[in-house]
C-alpha cells in the first residue's frame, strides 16, 4: 500500500481528462456542497489538474465547516487556489467578484416534514437553488452545474431495468418520502429556466449510487455500512431481504463524469450519473465479502416474498457515453479494493497520530 492510497485515483482522473482542462485557464469557480463526498471528489480532481496543467484557476467552497475539512483533508483544504465561503446554501454571504463557472452540489437530506418545515426537504432545496441561481446571474456564470438525482423518476417499478433521462415518471407526490424527488424536479426546472433567461449554460447531473473514498461508512449507504462492518471485523447484516438492484459508480470515475457535464455538456440537458451495472444488494455483500474479506459473514434479515420482483434503481448511461464518451472504467471489485484500502490507511493514520 502506498502512502497515498489516492494517488492512483488523480492519475486516472489526468489520464481521461487530459484534453479537457483548458476552459478553466485562470478561471473562478464557485462550488456550493464543495466539502461533501461530491465536492470532495472534485477539489480532488481541480487540485490535481490546476497543478498538473498550471491553470492558475481558483475554486471558492461553501462549506458549514472549513475548518473541519482542512483538518480532515488539508491536501484540499490548504491548496493555495482553494478558499472558502463559511455558511449555509439558503443563506450564505455572496463572495466578492465575477465567476466563470458554478457547482450547484449542496443538497438537503430528505426528512419528513413537521410543523416548522411542512414541506420537509423541498423548501430549503428550493431557497438554496433560487440562490445560488441568482447569484450566477448577478456574477456573470458562463456555465453551471446542477447535481440533481435519480429520485427525479420516482418509483420506476420492477420492469424498468436501466431508466433513461427521457423517462415519464416521476414521484407520487401523495407520499410523504416524495420532497426530496420532487425539491430535484423543482430545482432542475429553475436552473433551466434561469439559463434561458440569463444566457448562461446549465447542465443537470441525475445522480444515483457511488463508491469511493471519502464514502461516509456510517450513513445508512448500504455500499459505505457493508466496508464498515468489514473494517470493524462485524457480519454484513443486510436489514431486507438482499434482492433491490442498484449500482455503484466509482469516486474517480463519477468525477470525471461531473467535471465533463460542466464543461462539455449541453445546456438544458441531463445526464444520469451512474455505472449502468446493476447487483443486488445481497450481490453486492457478497462481492464486498468475496473481494476484501472471505471469512467475513453475511446475515439476511428476511427472505424474499415468492414471486416479488426486486426493486430497481438503475441508470441508463447510454446519453452520457454517446454524447460525452463517457463510461465506468473502473469496475465494482476495483472500486470496493480502493475503498477499503483508502479508509484503511484512514484508520491507521488516526491510529499513529493518538
Amino acid at each position: 500500500m502506498t502512502d497515498d492510497p489516492l494517488a492512483i485515483d488523480r492519475e486516472h482522473i489526468l489520464e481521461k481528462t487530459a484534453d479537457l482542462w483548458s476552459d478553466l485557464r485562470g478561471a473562478r469557480i464557485f462550488v456550493t456542497g464543495g466539502t461533501g463526498f461530491v465536492g470532495t471528489w472534485l477539489m480532488e480532481a481541480f487540485v490535481a489538474a490546476n497543478r498538473a496543467h498550471g491553470l492558475d484557476a481558483r475554486a471558492v467552497l461553501l462549506s458549514r465547516d472549513p475548518s473541519g475539512f482542512r483538518r480532515r483533508i488539508p491536501r484540499l483544504g490548504e491548496n493555495p487556489f482553494v478558499s472558502f465561503v463559511t455558511g449555509d446554501a439558503t443563506s450564505f454571504d455572496l463572495p466578492e467578484g465575477e465567476f466563470d463557472y458554478v457547482v450547484h452540489a449542496a443538497t438537503e437530506r430528505t426528512f419528513p416534514g413537521t410543523a416548522a418545515q411542512p414541506l420537509g426537504a423541498l423548501e430549503p432545496d428550493r431557497i438554496a437553488t433560487r440562490r445560488v441561481l441568482d447569484f450566477a446571474a448577478e456574477r456573470g456564470v458562463r456555465r453551471l452545474l446542477f447535481t440533481s438525482s435519480g429520485a427525479v423518476y420516482g418509483g420506476a417499478g420492477a420492469d424498468v431495468d436501466g431508466i433513461p433521462e427521457t423517462f415519464s415518471g416521476a414521484p407520487d407526490p401523495t407520499t410523504a418520502n416524495a420532497a426530496y424527488g420532487e425539491s430535484k424536479r423543482l430545482s432542475e426546472f429553475t436552473c433551466v429556466a434561469y439559463a434561458r433567461a440569463f444566457g448562461f449554460a446549465a447542465v443537470i447531473a441525475r445522480l444515483f449510487a457511488f463508491v469511493g473514498p471519502h464514502l461516509p461508512l456510517d450513513e445508512g449507504y448500504a455500499v459505505g455500512n457493508f466496508i464498515g462492518d468489514v473494517l470493524a471485523g462485524r457480519p454484513i447484516a443486510i436489514g431486507g431481504d438482499g434482492t433491490p438492484r442498484r449500482s455503484y459508480l466509482y469516486a474517480a470515475d463519477m468525477s470525471i463524469w461531473l467535471w465533463t457535464m460542466l464543461l462539455r455538456g449541453d445546456s438544458g440537458r441531463a445526464y444520469n450519473t451512474g455505472s449502468p451495472d446493476g447487483i443486488s444488494i445481497r450481490g453486492l455483500a457478497d462481492t464486498i465479502v468475496d473481494t476484501l474479506s472471505p471469512a467475513t459473514e453475511v446475515t439476511v434479515a428476511r427472505a424474499p416474498l415468492p414471486g416479488a420482483a426486486p426493486a430497481r434503481y438503475l441508470p441508463d448511461t447510454s446519453r452520457a457515453r454517446r454524447e460525452l464518451g463517457l463510461q465506468a472504467w473502473i469496475d465494482l471489485p476495483e472500486a470496493l479494493r480502493r475503498t477499503y484500502a483508502s479508509h484503511l490507511s484512514s484508520t491507521t493514520s488516526n491510529r499513529q497520530e493518538r
